[in-house]
């Protein structure tokens, strides 16, 4: 049995050390890959000549002097040819040469080649490149997602500028792997969250993976433990507690939440949905699609760098805009009156802030001034006097939910409550003493006889 065991822990080694050396998939560790846009016209012409020999040099990996070859025949035959393919062939170098310095090199010549040439079919295949450095340099969710960000944003890019390009259906797919990782970072948080008890910050975690990322492989869970988040939080927010169970009916019928959904949608006495044929199909076809990963896999998962994407979809379209992130629920909103809310400048509602075209100049001087007490509930043009509208009294909601659920408010000891009950009897004298109608108290100063240089204080009121 060990004679077995080791040859094939040896070829596991080997290969992981094979795919730790090789930043991305298409220079192998044994073996040179043909160069993928040769040109086939067979002729002697110098800047044909210059063109193969840098092609032969950036297969067999010595790609400093296919750059300068490339470099050669860009800046002696600036009419050629052959010189877009030329810039794209010193792209392709930096490409393959891989690192992080090569392949920061490699983006900038691939942008440059699709601003130069956006007519020609290989800027599609540039971006598409661009989209693969990126992709290739994505951490695990754990980590910094920078890259997955920067992966995103291109793979959209690629979508939009070039619809009809071979490459758009691997560039979809790409997306969706890298929305799952984005996705996957945003539920471990708001899972973290949920087991901390800190409820407000969980369901604003997980409602943010639930509609940012339909198609994440989770996206019931998410929504199921938002559902739970909300229960913990209390009974003014059954409302959206439902609407998170109605999702996973509706929208996950193949969901394992699916009968926990409808049984506390019944305890709560809101509507059952009836399940979304289109979700159901989708889910099917995920479900059938999904493979397990091999031996190999597993086995080198630890060394490999990028994350798994095994369980992204397959199917259905990603989302091509960023949502803005919701704002959680534990910060307060703004008070809003009781005969309906006002709608600011912003367009947000509940602000007090007005914007309008000043058309007369002379209103400055006819109007009162609108910061003035009064004004803010209405005044006479004529006479200047407040109106008799009150101002409309905010609507207590109740206080906002904490993080803390299970605080308990600290008690007074015995010294700290005869101490306020002093301070309140206090009080309680000062104001029946400013009450009385002669009750008139002379400054100091005013005892004190004046001098020529010094005027008596005039007296002064408690109050």
């Amino acid at each position: 049995m060990r004679l077995i065991r080791k040859p094939i822990f040896t070829l596991l080694a080997l290969g992981a050390i094979g795919q730790l050396a090789v930043p991305h998939a298409d220079a192998g560790l044994f073996h040179r890959k043909k160069y993928e846009n040769p040109i086939s016209k067979d002729t002697l012409q110098p800047d044909k000549v210059l063109f193969d020999r840098s092609i032969v040099d950036i297969e067999h990996g010595r790609f400093e002097v296919a750059r300068l070859t490339l470099n050669t025949l860009i800046n002696t035959y600036d009419s050629s040819e052959y010189l877009a393919k030329a810039k794209l062939a010193i792209a392709d170098s930096w490409y393959r040469e891989g690192g992080s310095h090569g392949l920061a090199q490699a983006e900038a010549e691939y942008k440059d080649f699709e601003l130069f040439y956006p007519q020609m079919e290989e800027s599609a295949e540039a971006q598409w490149r661009v989209c693969q450095i990126h992709y290739k340099q994505m951490e695990k969710v754990d980590r910094d997602n920078t890259q997955a960000l920067r992966a995103e944003d291109e793979c959209r890019q690629m979508m939009v500028s070039y619809p009809n390009s071979r490459y758009v259906a691997q560039a979809t797919q790409m997306l969706r792997s890298v929305q799952e990782v984005l996705a996957e970072k945003e539920f471990e948080a708001g899972d973290f969250y949920h087991h901390k008890g800190a409820f407000p910050a969980a369901e604003n975690r997980l409602a943010f993976a639930a509609q940012q990322y339909p198609l994440f492989s989770h996206a019931d869970d998410a929504l199921w433990e938002q559902a739970d988040s909300f229960h913990h939080m209390g009974d003014r927010f059954e409302d959206r507690e439902a609407d998170a169970l109605t999702k996973i009916v509706r929208d996950y019928p193949l969901s394992d939440h699916v009968e926990d959904a409808k049984t506390r949608l019944e305890a709560l006495k809101k509507p059952i949905p009836a399940a979304d044929p289109a979700a159901y199909e989708r889910q099917k076809y995920e479900m059938d699609a999904y493979r397990k990963p091999g031996l190999y896999t597993r086995a080198t998962e630890m060394l490999r760098r990028g994350p798994d994407t095994s369980m992204a979809a397959k199917s259905g379209a990603p989302a091509m805009a960023t949502l803005r992130p919701p704002t959680p629920v534990s910060v307060p909103a703004v008070a809003r009156a009781e005969e309906g809310s006002v709608t600011g400048a912003l367009g947000q509602e509940g602000s007090d802030v007005k914007g309008e075209v000043v058309t007369n100049s002379s209103a400055i001087d006819t109007k009162p001034n609108q910061l003035q007490p009064g004004a803010a509930a209405g005044t006479d043009d004529k006479t200047g006097t407040a109106a008799a509208t009150e101002p409309a009294k905010p609507v207590y909601q109740g206080p906002p939910p904490t993080n803390h659920p299970n605080l308990v408010k600290r008690k007074l000891t015995k010294k700290q409550k005869k101490a306020q009950e002093d301070a309140q009897s206090a009080a309680l004298a000062a104001a029946k003493q400013a009450a009385k109608p002669d009750s008139v108290v002379a400054s100091p100063a005013s005892s004190a006889p004046s001098t020529g240089n010094t005027l008596p204080s005039a007296p002064t009121n408690p109050q």
